[in-house]
């Protein structure tokens, strides 16, 4: 029996089109290895594998492509070699890059016949979502939390595609909600002034450590972090300037790293000075428990006896102010001595060695848990073990190996259904634990009117950038042949760079305002009559011969108008996202858009920024999302749900009883691991969790009776 011969018989007509296709999988992490493992087994016959990220120590446990001796190689590149020798007759590409340079352009995107997200962050996923509208083709997006996990058909398609016509009207005309159809959750960040003054939790002494402690010692000092904002305002201007005093006293006290006294200066700095300031501040404390100053010769003596190294390797323990202390004065010493090992070796020119935190580095994760408890300590706040500590730091949400397994099982099943051109048939596919059912699915929803990524149209324009100004753009292009009026704007991924308000950019060239090959444009109608859609113009860098204009549309260019809304009352207010960017003054969370000049006008004033230590590392698997309470999903007697899967993730008999579950529900809001993009979150008391309720609203709960 030959190496397909159960796909072939499983599959059908359809193995031809499967052998023969041209397959991108875009991350090659804990879902990644999985899915590639089954893309291979199940016969696609050209598959690329595009990975930024190496191996760390901590993926082994779940990517089962890689082996300790990979540690520190490329993701990409070894699970190309390792997913080959399933199944030599596919055609690996491994490609050890990030999915946003240009050269993985629209044409690019455009030779596949399906592409594959398994990634862990917000911005590479809006990337390809938006990239594969644009090509035109068929996205398969995936995540996993914990023992969550989602799976959605993303493809905006033409009636021609689909076989039947079914009863979702919007889906079969191919409108089905995208990645970005649902606003995404704000980056989780903390004012300066509570980390390093009025802390309360946790998690408060981890950044505080992590963030700032530890880079000031050994890497960018804050003053020179590009993600710490230090915009002042009347009521923090004076205390942020006292911190900017004592982040200069340690950059003097981090001369002596390796010296013996390293460590005690370092303490009586942070635990003794800086807390005897604190509690001279009265008015802080009027309401809270002042900080407690800590003795370091007090200390030492009741640390003389305990074993750092011993203490250390607990790391299931809650360990007490001593054992803190030696393991934060032993760690001290460690990374001390790797600073100035990395100082002996520099060569003339060679910009200063820094070390930056790992939460697979033993030292680092030393000296972040024990400097955070202490902290912790001083502030009377609860300390957390070592273990607790690289899960915070980390921001680590704990990965299951059976849930990607699951996960990357049914991407397979669904890409089935785009390649036999059934998409009416895909479904949105939530896999939860719960007592009631392990796997739900719901139709492909239809997408959100207002989404900035696939309510739009687009374009592709040829521009001459040695010679095309945002002149020739606005003037001649937009408004000559397109017909736009007076009120709308440009912008791109930097910020405005024309609106009404806004024209000191027209005579300036498109190359000097960062427009590039490959980039996009929004121009988004502020017409109060009637309105365009947003348009996104893909550029295409082409040398266009004198006297002919500078920019020519390389495509007929449709621009559709923007619903009316039937009911002022429902309307929901316009929130036109560029790039990440919010542009109606509402920023839901975003960064405030840039401009790229100066406005005659403004329409209000702002308030000062408080300075925010943002707390966004990548996650071990996914980034963190808001968890959501799923309950009274189907009746108590409909609780089965049998999933058998084999090694190829062909075999999956899948036995399901009928679902209830609300119209545009979903399994995770916003800025979910999971993708987000199910529906209408249904958050009833505001605290961000989301509960789904059978009971609510069953007039309008539907039916399900399908195969996943």
């Amino acid at each position: 029996m030959g190496r397909q011969d159960h796909a072939k018989r499983s599959l059908g007509w359809l193995y031809g089109h499967v052998a023969g296709s041209r397959t991108l999988l875009v991350g090659a992490g804990g879902i990644g290895c999985e899915l590639l493992k089954n893309l291979v087994l199940t016969g696609f016959g050209e598959i690329h594998i595009v990975d930024l990220d190496t191996i760390d120590l901590s993926n082994l446990n779940r990517q089962f492509l890689f082996r300790r001796e990979h540690i520190k190689k490329s993701k990409a590149l070894v699970a190309k070699e390792a997913a080959g020798r399933y199944n030599p007759n596919v055609k690996l590409e491994a490609h050890h890059a990030n999915i946003k340079d240009p050269r993985f352009n629209i044409d690019w995107f455009k030779s596949f016949d399906v592409v594959f997200n398994a990634l862990d962050n917000v911005d590479a996923r809006r990337h390809v979502n938006r990239m594969c509208l644009a090509a035109d083709v068929p996205l398969v997006e995936s995540g996993t939390t914990g023992f969550n996990g989602q799976v959605q058909v993303i493809k905006k398609v033409p009636r021609a595609f689909l076989s039947v016509v079914g009863p979702d009207a919007e889906v079969q005309q191919g409108k089905t909600e995208c990645y970005d159809c649902n606003v995404k959750e704000a980056l989780k960040s903390f004012p300066v002034c509570t980390i390093r003054t009025t802390p309360s939790q946790p998690i408060h002494s981890i950044v505080w450590a992590k963030s700032y402690l530890f880079t000031e010692l050994f890497g960018t000092s804050e003053d020179d972090a590009p993600e710490l904002d230090h915009t002042e305002n009347q009521e923090n201007a004076d205390e942020i300037e006292t911190l900017r005093r004592e982040s200069q006293a340690l950059r003097r006290i981090r001369q002596a790293r390796g010296s013996k006294e390293f460590a005690r200066r370092v303490f009586e700095k942070v635990y003794s000075e800086d807390i005897e300031r604190l509690r001279s501040m009265e008015n802080l404390w009027k309401t809270r428990n002042p900080p407690v100053v800590l003795d370091h010769d007090r200390i030492v003596d009741e640390a003389r006896s305990l074993d750092a190294s011993t203490t250390a390797s607990n790391d299931q323990a809650t360990w007490n102010l001593s054992e803190n202390f030696g393991v934060f004065s032993d760690s001290l010493d460690r990374l001390g001595r790797r600073m100035q090992h990395l100082q002996a070796r520099m060569t003339p020119g060679d910009p200063p060695p820094i070390l930056t935190f790992d939460k697979d580095d033993v030292d680092t994760l030393d000296f972040v848990a024990s400097s955070a408890n202490l902290r912790s300590i001083v502030f009377g706040i609860e300390p957390k073990s070592k273990f607790d500590i690289k899960q915070m730091a980390g921001n680590i949400i704990p990965a299951i190996a059976t849930t990607n397994a699951m996960i990357a099982g049914l991407c397979v099943l669904q890409a089935f259904k785009v390649m036999q051109r059934k998409l009416e048939n895909a479904r949105m596919i939530f896999l939860v634990k719960s007592t009631h059912r392990v796997i739900s699915a719901e139709r492909l929803a239809a997408p959100n009117p207002e989404c900035p990524a696939c309510s739009v149209a687009q374009s592709r324009v040829a521009v001459d950038t040695s010679r095309a100004t945002l002149k020739d753009l606005v003037e001649d292009f937009l408004r000559l042949e397109l017909g736009y009026g007076d009120e709308f704007s440009v912008n791109n991924d930097v910020g405005v760079l024309y609106d009404p308000d806004l024209d000191d950019n027209l005579e300036k060239s498109l190359t000097t305002l960062g427009v590039r090959d490959e980039s996009f444009l929004t121009i988004i109608d502020e017409d109060d009559e009637d309105p365009r859609v947003n348009l996104v113009l893909s550029i295409t860098d082409t040398s266009l011969p004198e006297p002919s204009k500078p920019i020519r549309a390389s495509e007929k260019v449709e621009i559709g108008r923007r619903p009316k809304p039937t009911d002022s009352s429902q309307t929901r207010p316009t929130t036109v996202a560029v790039n990440g960017h919010t542009t109606n003054g509402a920023s839901n969370g975003a960064t405030p858009v840039a401009m790229l000049g100066k406005r005659k006008r403004t329409a209000g004033s702002s308030e000062g920024n408080d300075d925010v230590v943002r707390h966004d590392d990548d996650n071990d698997e996914d980034e963190s999302s808001r968890q959501v309470k799923r309950r009274g999903i189907v009746p108590e007697e409909d609780t089965t749900a049998d999933v058998t899967t084999s090694t190829t993730g062909l075999e999956a008999s899948i036995k399901t009883a009928p679902v209830r579950t609300l119209p545009g529900s979903t399994l995770l809001g916003g800025g979910s691991a999971l993708g987000g993009t199910g529906g209408v979150d249904r958050d009833r008391d505001g605290d961000g969790v989301i509960v789904l309720d059978e009971e609510e609203d069953a007039a309008g709960a539907i039916t399900i009776e399908d195969d996943l």
